[in-house]
């Protein structure tokens, strides 16, 4: 599900200039997020992105690099921020039982 334009409004400003420090001009932004958001909503692999989102691998790598250089963070702290500003905030709180690690013993091992 492509993003709203209410949604890209709030996104928009958060985001990196669109000229990298080296090469051309990078793919839009908007885009970038639709293909990302295609990828995890469906569980699809990289590869069978469709063609409208363009290379794959421009969409992961620009995933990658915006977690390495924190856009990710600042995206979500703000958003958060401004969704508890409006009172417009409410919490669930999910844990996938696949990142919580026991030692071994706690299974009954020896």
């Amino acid at each position: 599900m492509p993003l709203t334009d209410a949604q890209w409004a709030r996104i928009e400003p958060l985001l990196p200039n669109r000229t990298p420090k080296r090469g051309g001009r990078w793919r839009e932004h908007r885009q970038v997020i639709d293909a990302i958001a295609f990828k995890f909503q469906n569980g699809t692999q990289w590869v069978h992105l469709p063609d409208r989102y363009g290379n794959w691998r421009g969409v992961y790598n620009r995933l990658r690099m915006w977690a390495v250089d924190g856009t990710w963070e600042r995206v979500f702290i703000t958003l958060v921020a401004q969704a508890d500003a409006d009172e417009d905030l409410t919490w669930a709180v999910s844990v996938d039982s696949t990142i919580v690690r026991a030692h071994q013993h706690a299974a009954g091992a020896r």
